[in-house]
């Protein structure tokens, strides 16, 4: 398993534009459109796992997520996605753990999620600080992880 952070331009762009709006999870065509409009900041990253050539899944390192501006959260994991095929192999600990790093290079002293799902991220090291309103008019879990500061020597 093979996990990359890219941009617009990397070879995996276009075709994880096309596997986002084709899986099963509906957030995956915001995803795609949202890539096809290159709706990122400089810093911000598409994180994609790949095994054996196939796209596995994907996720979103960026400024904002489904929380409103009014929250002054950043940054965050968001779009969570791993293929029924590949569900139950760690994955998406893999690509949060990959952002955590980059995240950290970064000099972010935390990292937050929003979602419904329970007791998924809390594995991951995530302590839930509420439930709070989305953009969408719903309410979800928000999450948060402190990081380390990475050490220089």
């Amino acid at each position: 398993m093979e996990i990359q952070m890219i941009q617009k331009g990397h070879i995996l762009w276009n075709r994880t534009i096309s596997f986002a709006r084709s899986c099963s999870w509906k957030a995956g065509a915001y995803l795609a459109e949202r890539m096809e409009k290159n709706a990122f900041l400089d810093w911000e990253r598409v994180i994609v796992a790949v095994e054996d050539g196939n796209i596995a899944g994907f996720c979103t390192f960026s400024e904002r997520d489904e929380l409103p501006e009014a929250y002054d959260y950043s940054p965050f994991i968001g779009f969570v996605f791993v293929d029924e095929t590949y569900r139950g192999r760690r994955i998406s600990e893999k690509m949060i753990q990959r952002i955590l790093g980059y995240a950290k290079a970064l000099g972010f002293d935390s990292v937050y999620i929003m979602s419904g799902e329970q007791g998924l991220y809390e594995k991951y090291g995530f302590v839930k600080t509420g439930d709070f309103p989305t953009v969408y008019g719903t309410t979800d879990q928000l999450f948060r992880m402190d990081l380390q500061p990475v050490s220089r020597v």
